[in-house]
């Protein structure tokens, strides 16, 4: 997952969302420690993380892809736990590779991973495709749609305020809300601009299923898309 060239310089301007991960940049955060320690937090985090790489269906599947896409996974060179602006459980960070994970934020199992998926999305985009996340809006737009369509993020129980939408257009309506709203996090760029870029490619993002073969709209979804992956190269191997 290592990039093969060095990113382009970051502006004042236009900080790639890294307003967002101050540890990211050098910074010291603010640190929320209420009744807990700063020790506790990120214990906690790393012990989120290993649950849920090794019984998320998500995750299994997101990672044996990676691996067999030569991208292979290692939880202590590409995850990182660190605190965050309050308003982001976490992100990819295309420039090291590495998949930060907000530990003041991150308090529930479920959200955990949901993250780790959503955030394995982004790398196994970034591992099979080139793409320009500093400079080509639509290729993040791309990713964020397919991140939001494959995650649960859109789940019906994670978003049971949506139902005025109709069962039929409520997982659509999640998934492009959330992208424009991901890209606004990370992008100095106008809601228009936004909502353009996700507009442009959404078709053809949103049908783009790999590595799951299909939406897994939950957690026995996942379990069946992870089989299915498992079979692919034994299948191929008989013909």
């Amino acid at each position: 997952m290592d990039p093969s060239e060095p990113p382009p310089p970051v502006t004042e301007e236009e900080d790639f969302g890294y307003g967002k991960f101050p540890e990211r940049r050098g910074a010291k955060p603010k640190r929320s420690f209420f009744s807990t320690s700063l020790f506790t937090y990120n214990h906690r985090c790393w012990l989120m993380l290993k649950v849920a790489l090794d019984t998320s269906p998500y995750a299994q599947l997101l990672l044996d892809a990676m691996k067999h896409s030569g991208c292979t996974v290692y939880k202590d060179r590409h995850f990182v736990c660190e605190d965050c602006h309050k308003s982001v459980g976490g992100g990819f960070d295309a420039a090291t590779s590495q998949i930060v994970l907000c530990q003041n934020n991150i308090r529930q199992q479920s959200y955990m991973n949901r993250v780790v998926t959503h955030e394995l999305i982004h790398a196994f985009d970034h591992c099979r495709a080139h793409v320009d996340w500093f400079n080509n809006v639509k290729h993040l737009a791309c990713s964020e749609i397919r991140a939001a369509n494959l995650s649960g993020d859109c789940s019906l129980i994670n978003e049971m305020t949506r139902f005025k939408f109709g069962l039929k257009q409520h997982h659509q309506t999640c998934v492009r809300d959330r992208a424009i709203r991901s890209i606004l996090a990370v992008r100095k760029v106008s809601k228009e601009t936004a909502e353009k870029a996700v507009d442009e490619v959404f078709n053809s993002c949103f049908n783009d299923h790999e590595p799951f073969g299909r939406v897994p709209h939950n957690k026995s979804g996942a379990k069946h898309a992870y089989r299915n992956f498992r079979n692919r190269d034994r299948y191929y191997a008989n013909l």
